[in-house]
Order: C-alpha cells, then structure tokens, then sequence
C-alpha cells in the first residue's frame, strides 16, 4: 500500500503501535465502501444512514446542505459507476487521533432536479470526479468505525 521509509508509512507504523490489527490494505476496502456508502446517503438525504459515518461537524454541513436542497424542493441522485482509484495521501496520529487521508478517483452519475423535474446541477452522464476525504478514529476505541472528518473536491 505504500513506500517503507515514506510519512504515509511512518503514519501506519505510528498507527499500528497502539491497534496491532491495523491493516492499511482492510482500511483502503472500508474507505471505498465509505465513500459509496456516503455518496449516496447524501444524495438520498439518508441522515440516519450518515450519522454514523460522519463527525457532528461534517454530519451539521451535510445535514444544511440536505435541508438546503429539501427548502428548494429538490431532489438528488447519485449513482455509482465504479472506483477507479483510492489512495492514502497522508496518515498520522495526533494524541489518541488516527487521521488518514485518501484521494478518491470514482466514477459517478449525479444530478440535482427541481420540484419539476428538470436538471438543474449535474448531468446523466458519467463524471470522473477526484474528492480527498479525512476519516479519523480514536485508537483504542472498542468502536472499530473510522469517521470521515473533512473532505475537499479536486484535489
């Protein structure tokens, strides 16, 4: 998954001191069912389904952006083609904090309709898209879910 002697792997060695189980390969699988998984919870304005994926920070801006787009009488939809790439760019511990960091290169299918029906963001089209996304966990936590903390577009 990465080069010995890089930060990314000085970042694993530093997480796998205190989670002997970690593994980057089980981590880099869960991401992407993540990212799939949060993609299309939010289009679907599933926030049940987010509230246990996302921090309270980013579950407060996705909850906005949701209810934002509910006032407009707006509906969205994504749909999932394929992961092209995903790719750990960073990972490190802070404290009792383990951030990573992966860039996302999938392919997608999004759009937002208006109360008619009618396009107004996005196309039926497939988009590559590239997100960069930081999920967090606290080591040593019984709860072996990674939270996504931040995330940036095309980076």
């Amino acid at each position: 998954v990465t080069t010995p002697g890089t930060p990314v792997a000085a970042g694993f060695d530093a997480i796998a001191r205190e989670e002997s189980s970690f593994d980057a390969r089980v981590f880099v699988e869960g991401s992407k069912a993540a990212y799939e998984m949060i993609v299309t919870s939010f289009a679907r304005g599933e926030r049940k389904a987010l509230k246990g994926l996302l921090s309270r920070e980013v579950f407060e801006d996705f909850d906005q952006a949701i209810t934002e787009r509910e006032g407009r009488g707006e509906t969205a939809q994504t749909t999932f083609v394929s992961m092209e790439k995903a790719e750990i760019i960073s990972a490190e511990v802070k404290g009792k904090m383990a951030f990573i960091t992966v860039r996302f290169a999938p392919k997608l299918i999004s759009t937002v309709k208006d109360a008619a029906g009618q396009i107004v963001d996005g196309a039926e089209t497939v988009v590559d898209v590239v997100e960069t996304w930081t999920f967090s966990r606290q080591l040593g936590s019984r709860d072996p879910n990674w939270l996504l903390v931040a995330t940036e577009a095309g980076s």
